[in-house]
């Protein structure tokens, strides 16, 4: 992951180095901080907190704009960065600064006292310390991994949690079936709390369902309770008692209006007078999410696929999920002009690589596989195998723009151009352009 050097790396470098040996997922280190800094997570505004395996910063997105759209300060936790560590913390609207993100880290270095703490329990707790000190309506955490035993459920009363979609990912530490997946997502239900859930598989669902009746917690579940769905260009929400006709979501692709719908009804379930069906669709249509099938326009590479009359975009979906949701956009996409498609994929090692290109079969893209400055990138050779196994034609390039200038290069129309696979490799297509840097 690229992130500019800025004046708070060498804390967090430090802090890296308290990282345990092994990863266990447990609350007792982030709780044992946090009440050394004073409990702040007792002092923020209203919390919604998002779990889920895909959707989880697109329904953050949604939310944040809905919130901003009806007037309210929103503090943002989310993770991880593309370009620069500052994005992981909002602080009512804007990006904490360099300086207050030095002097934050400070203040949780000294509390954490040189004990093992791992780098987002440190991120978490400097992220909350932040919210607790400044004012703002709204605070909106999203679940780095898991959800029961991840850093950010220290909240005991959230006003709103939320489900994003639950699939199979993060299998080392989650457990290799849904259920299991589920049950550690539902560990963001609190009791009395209200929980708004997306459409899940029935396995992941009747696990939620049970944790919500265990815990009292009203349930209102995408599809039974609620729905939401595009008709005639536009995204409509019913809920109980109400039908909202919104505008189309800004993010691109049919499983946004999945991810606007959900963040619409949470964002009712907040019942906020000021959070009213003007408000909600204007957030709807003007969120902002950089890497989730994103058209990139400007920068070095847009300028060169805009030369061929190509169009570039950019999305950091890496699971079998993540693909179908992919495939279906590109589908669209391609259907409407006839053109071809290029995917240009690069992976971490260790993710289901063929469950990720299989939901493009149908498509058949040409496939440029890459590698990236990542440790733990898979190699451009095994993705482009992994292609092949899918049914897809593929090869090995040496580079993002080694494999740009491949896929221009083919003869016939101008083609859609997709680079996918990791949020790795979206942070170094983004960081290579000024411009293109999230904000």
């Amino acid at each position: 992951m690229t992130d500019h050097l800025r004046a708070h790396d060498a804390a967090l470098e430090r802090l890296r180095g308290l990282h345990p040996k092994r990863i266990d997922l447990a609350l007792g280190r982030i709780e044992r901080l946090l009440e050394a800094l004073g409990r702040p997570q007792d002092r923020l505004p209203p919390v919604i907190h998002v779990a889920g395996t895909n959707g989880k910063g697109s329904t953050t997105a949604f939310l944040r704009a809905i919130g901003e759209a009806a007037g309210l300060r929103v503090h943002v936790l989310t993770s991880p960065h593309l370009v620069r560590f500052v994005e992981r913390i909002r602080l009512a609207g804007a990006l904490i600064t360099d300086d207050a993100l030095a002097e934050i880290l400070e203040r949780v270095e000294v509390a954490n006292a040189g004990q093992e703490i791992t780098f987002f329990e440190i991120v978490t707790a400097a992220a909350i310390l932040a919210f607790a000190e400044t004012p703002a309506d709204l605070c909106l955490l999203e679940v780095g991994l898991g959800g029961r035993f991840d850093a950010t459920n220290v909240v005991a009363a959230p006003a709103v949690s939320v489900i994003t979609p639950v699939d199979l990912d993060h299998q080392d530490f989650l457990g290799h079936d849904l259920g299991r997946i589920a049950w550690e997502k539902a560990g963001i239900i609190k009791p009395g709390r209200p929980c708004v859930v997306a459409r899940q598989s029935e396995e992941a669902f009747a696990v939620i369902e049970a944790e919500a009746e265990r815990l009292h917690a009203p349930l209102t579940a995408m599809g039974r309770d609620a729905d939401a769905w595009e008709e005639r260009g536009r995204l409509l929400v019913q809920t109980s008692d109400r039908l909202l006709d919104l505008p189309a979501p800004s993010l691109f692709g049919a499983h946004q209006f999945d991810n606007a719908g959900l963040a619409a009804v949470a964002a009712l379930a907040l019942d906020d007078p000021r959070i009213d069906e003007a408000a909600i669709g204007r957030g709807v249509a003007g969120a902002s999410w950089p890497a989730r099938f994103h058209r990139l326009t400007r920068g070095a590479l847009a300028e060169k696929a805009a030369m061929r009359g190509s169009d570039l975009w950019l999305d950091g979906g890496h699971n079998p999920h993540a693909g179908r949701a992919l495939a279906e956009a590109v589908r669209k996409l391609a259907t409407r002009d006839g053109r071809p498609v290029m995917l240009i994929t690069g992976m971490l090692a260790g993710k289901d690589a063929r469950g990720f290109f299989e939901p493009f079969a149908a498509l058949g893209p040409r496939v440029l596989t890459v590698s990236f400055d990542m440790e733990k990138a898979a190699t451009s050779g095994d993705l482009a195998q992994a292609a092949r196994d899918a049914g897809l034609q593929a090869e090995v390039s040496s580079s993002v723009g080694a494999a740009l200038e491949s896929a221009l290069s083919t003869d016939g129309p101008p083609p859609h151009i997709i680079i996918c696979g990791s949020l790795y490799l979206a942070g170094e297509v983004l960081a290579a352009s000024r411009e293109n840097w999230p904000d």
